[in-house]
């Protein structure tokens, strides 16, 4: 192998697949990147056989090719170089890869590309394209609400549920759930339902960037893998098995209390109790109270704990309803607000003891909803 190419394309290009490269692994050619010479460009790889991420830049190839080498090594010593030609040549016999970059040369020793396991790539199998800035928010939206406990790993995915031209995810921990619905731009997927990794979902996110081509999904034919393909780049992940929890229904199809608030005041009222709550089992107080003839309606947010002293926020309201008072997890309501691209915030209550109901003003799209904390009153 003989290939050159620009500094700065090749360390994009290994940031990106350097995020699929195994932390802790038996198989020593899991900590490295496969370098491929593909059709006129250059491949870049790595998997942790959970995930793949390939990527392809473009290249001088002068001889064809392929190696792995270590990951860490290669990502900071490409990183560390001037942003100019970098060439690169394959001594096959002993496995070395030679770089020449300006003034500095290297040689890194890696292990042959036969060792490195093959990464399904996407089929003839049905196929479905979504909008990159659609995928972006519908992710954004729900995979920081999928559980991080491995004790149920259904959880630890993303229910993608696929229906008429439309696609809709939910993630639930047990606490809270998350559910966004998104249009599908062409395609079908060829199945109802599957569970994706929310890990692979965040990875997917990042990687499409600036993306502005759609992005096309596709499902295998024996279910247990998604492809996601960009202009250069491809995810692919193993498919969470088992049966996710009818999670949708969980959704309260009523409420006796509906409160309309600023998302901007909600979000900052939120962070000044939060500094307070993290030292009282991270409970935030609501108290939620309608308008009169003579004064608006209000909410207030408030965090009290006996070590550090207390802090109430007072933000305007539109009520709907009786009053109520309801307690939330502060870190819960943060990661919630932290998604919201509205300018104003619904919360639907119906009882201290019952889940809280949380939606973005204009938009039937997305859902959140969070299960109350039980405190004295």
């Amino acid at each position: 192998m003989k290939v050159s190419c620009l500094q700065e394309n090749l360390h994009k290009g290994l940031g990106l697949v350097a995020r699929a490269v195994a932390s802790r692994s038996t198989l020593p050619v899991l900590n490295n990147i496969l370098i491929a010479t593909d059709q006129g460009r250059l491949k870049l790889a790595a998997t942790d056989l959970t995930i793949g991420i390939t990527t392809w830049i473009g290249a001088q190839i002068e001889e064809e090719g392929a190696t792995t080498v270590p990951s860490k090594l290669l990502g900071e010593f490409v990183n560390s170089l001037p942003p100019e030609k970098i060439d690169m040549q394959l001594n096959v016999r002993t496995q070395t890869l030679n770089l020449k970059c300006s003034r500095f040369e290297s040689n890194i020793k890696g292990m042959d590309a036969q060792e490195f396991p093959p990464i399904p790539t996407a089929g003839p199998e049905n196929k479905l394209k979504l909008d990159p800035d659609t995928l972006r928010a519908i992710i954004s939206q729900v995979a920081f609400a999928a559980a991080a406990d491995e004790s149920r790993p259904v959880l630890t995915g993303v229910l993608a549920k696929f229906d008429d031209g439309k696609i809709t995810l939910a993630a639930a921990d047990g606490f809270r759930l998350s559910v966004r619905t998104g249009t599908v731009s062409e395609g079908k997927a060829g199945v109802t339902a599957i569970i994706i990794p929310a890990r692979a979902l965040i990875e997917l996110s990042r990687m499409i960037g600036d993306e502005e081509e759609p992005i096309e999904v596709t499902i295998t034919k024996n279910r247990n893998q998604a492809v996601f393909h960009t202009s250069s780049t491809e995810l692919v992940t193993q498919l969470v098995e088992g049966n996710y929890p009818d999670v949708l229904s969980l959704v309260p199809k009523s409420h006796n209390t509906r409160t309309v608030v600023g998302t901007v005041d909600f979000v900052k009222a939120v962070k000044l109790a939060s500094f307070f709550a993290r030292d009282a089992s991270n409970i935030i107080r609501m108290t939620i109270e309608p308008g009169t003839d003579l004064a608006p309606g209000r909410m207030i947010v408030r965090a009290e704990s006996q070590e550090v002293g207390d802090q109430v926020g007072e933000i305007d309201a539109t009520v709907d309803g009786p009053a109520i008072e309801v307690a939330f997890n502060a870190k819960y309501l943060s990661e919630m607000l932290a998604v919201v691209d509205a300018a104003q915030v619904a919360i639907e209550t119906n009882a201290p003891e019952k889940p809280g109901v949380f939606k973005m003003v204009g938009s039937d799209e997305f859902v959140h909803v969070i299960m109350p904390m039980h405190v004295n009153r």
